[in-house]
């Protein structure tokens, strides 16, 4: 009779050799199209892309007041924002619903309506010489080159988020590999791709997210197959790593080659088994941290204290508050903004046409209407995303004054703050690979429980990320495990390409040594079921020979 340890041995490798073959060739995906989402992702419609295809604001286009294009449209109830913008090669105003937003922020909370700026007109109507139109302007070539289809099934580009639920939607494919999504009821372009996105799209988002569209099409069922392959595969990596260190002898009992050994395997078992060793617990955070990613789990709320009751009981915290938000109670985004409420006609000291004249050389594609500190701004931003502050009295700037802002987050903080500086480099919490995040920033940090970080942008005076402990499963079990930014190696870039880069292989190279093990299991078992009349092997034929 087998002793128990022998028995559970057996068992364990058993166990791992069966979710090995079940899961090695997505494993194997998700490390090779791992290394391609380190620079390329799944196509999508940026801001940056749309301000890029916007003509620039003509001053002398603009007709109508912010306050005349919203009489338009004949609301009881003042706009929640504004902002300046062009459709449809015009310029337009975008109206906040009533009650939303303030600040300018777009469609606040009650939807947006559109006007045109230049003869009042309510955008509401889209028929197909418009669609044409913006297809055109965006692919900066004539329709008549393209080919225009009803898209009536998901397909591989419009498969995930809510694209998968827009339709009416339209593609049009020119010659030159450009394809543009166009939503028929707004015309708005939903989603766009290239030659060059689709290729690098099927070689690293596609897989690494198993964005197969019959698969995908099918939420909840891509869902639960996605966080059981990634829960099990951690399970299956993590006992690959066990039944490796169990099988090693410090002492080396077993001989390869006719040398001593510590590794009781030959050929591609003793392969995997080294590089397992090496690789293998970076195999199990990865798939642990990839299954964090597909959603709310209740151990996961518990762990980061953000639980039903803990919510319940912030929401009963809040409100002996007063009300008040934010890390010690203090909602910065609204201090900064100022007392007040939006009102359209506090803009008629400049106007929008005036506020672009005096931009001089500045190109702007949007002109937003804010406030800062209780007073009335614009903002306007170019197509690469630079901005300039223009105050109703005054000259243009490029932002606002930091020690001001920093007066008065301290006067609203008190003994709650913390900390407070400006920040010209990124931190653990506020970090961007692309370094596309406005710097510098000024930083706070609260005294509040949840130590709340908050980073705020002198070019518009608004807060651009938060950060609270509440946060940090997604911020180190996710991110930090997932995507390595810790800040000793994510600020010395090419380190950090280097060092995932590697490990990445690593994996991949644990995947395919896996691959040629499931390929010996499945051929002999399958030789088996037609009858073979090999032997079949024992669990300890890639055993190397003990010395005694």
């Amino acid at each position: 009779m087998l002793r128990p340890s022998i028995l559970l041995k057996r068992s364990l490798i058993f166990i791992h050799r069966w979710l090995g073959v079940a899961l090695s060739v997505i494993f194997m995906l998700w490390f090779a199209s791992g290394i391609v989402m380190m620079y390329w992702s799944f196509p999508e419609v940026s801001a940056r892309d749309r301000r890029e295809r916007a003509p620039v604001l003509n001053p002398s286009q603009i007709k109508l007041s912010p306050e005349e294009a919203y009489a338009r449209l004949g609301l009881d109830q003042p706009a929640g924002g504004a902002q300046l913008t062009s459709f449809d090669s015009r310029p337009v105003y975008r109206f906040g619903g009533p009650g939303g937003g303030r600040g300018g922020r777009r469609g606040g909370g009650g939807g947006s309506s559109t006007v045109y700026a230049d003869d009042g007109a309510i955008q509401t109507e889209v028929d197909d010489a418009m669609v044409d139109r913006v297809a055109s302007a965006w692919a900066g070539k004539p329709v008549s080159e393209a080919q225009r289809v009803a898209v009536e099934e998901v397909d591989q580009w419009t498969v995930g988020g809510q694209l998968r639920t827009l339709r009416p939607l339209y593609k049009y494919t020119f010659k030159d590999g450009q394809q543009i999504y166009i939503g028929g009821r707004d015309a708005e372009v939903k989603q766009y791709t290239t030659t060059e996105s689709r290729f690098w799209a099927y070689l690293g988002a596609v897989p690494h997210w198993l964005y197969f569209t019959p698969l995908r099409k099918h939420q909840p069922e891509w869902s639960q197959f996605v966080i059981w392959s990634s829960g099990i595969g951690t399970g299956a990596a993590l006992l690959g790593v066990v039944v490796a260190i169990w099988m090693l002898s410090p002492k080396k009992r077993y001989r390869h080659a006719g040398a001593p050994t510590s590794i009781p395997y030959r050929g591609w078992k003793r392969w995997h088994t080294i590089i397992g060793l090496v690789f293998g617990a970076v195999t199990a955070t990865w798939a642990f941290s990839g299954m964090l990613s597909m959603g709310s789990f209740s151990w996961v709320e518990w762990l980061a204290g953000t639980s039903r009751s803990d919510n319940a009981k912030a929401k009963v915290d809040a409100k002996e508050r007063g009300g008040r938000r934010g890390g010690g109670g203090v909602d910065i985004a609204n201090v900064l903004r100022g007392e007040g409420r939006f009102q359209l006609s506090a803009y008629a000291a400049k106007s929008p046409s005036a506020a672009l004249k005096s931009l001089g050389n500045f190109q702007a594609k949007e002109l937003e209407f804010s406030m800062f500190a209780g007073e009335p701004q614009y903002i306007a931003t170019d197509s690469a995303g630079h901005t300039r502050i223009i105050p109703l009295n005054g000259e243009s700037k490029e932002e606002f004054d930091r020690d001001r802002i920093m007066s008065m987050v301290h006067e609203a903080a008190g003994s709650n703050l913390a900390e407070l500086r400006l920040m010209d480099q990124y931190d653990a919490y506020y970090l961007d690979r692309l370094r596309e995040k406005p710097l510098p920033v000024i930083y706070a940090r609260m005294n509040d429980e949840n130590q709340t970080r908050t980073y705020i942008d002198p070019k518009t005076g608004r807060t651009v990320g938060t950060y609270s402990t509440r946060n940090w499963v997604s911020r180190w079990l996710y991110h930090g495990l997932h995507s390595l930014d810790f800040p000793w190696l994510y600020n010395h870039r090419p380190l950090w390409d280097i060092v995932v880069i590697s490990l990445m292989l690593g994996g991949t190279a644990l995947c395919v040594t896996s691959l040629l093990l499931t390929w010996r299991v499945l051929k002999r078992k399958f030789i088996a079921m037609i009858g073979a009349t090999a032997r079949r092997p024992s669990i300890n034929e890639d055993l190397a020979v003990e010395t005694k």
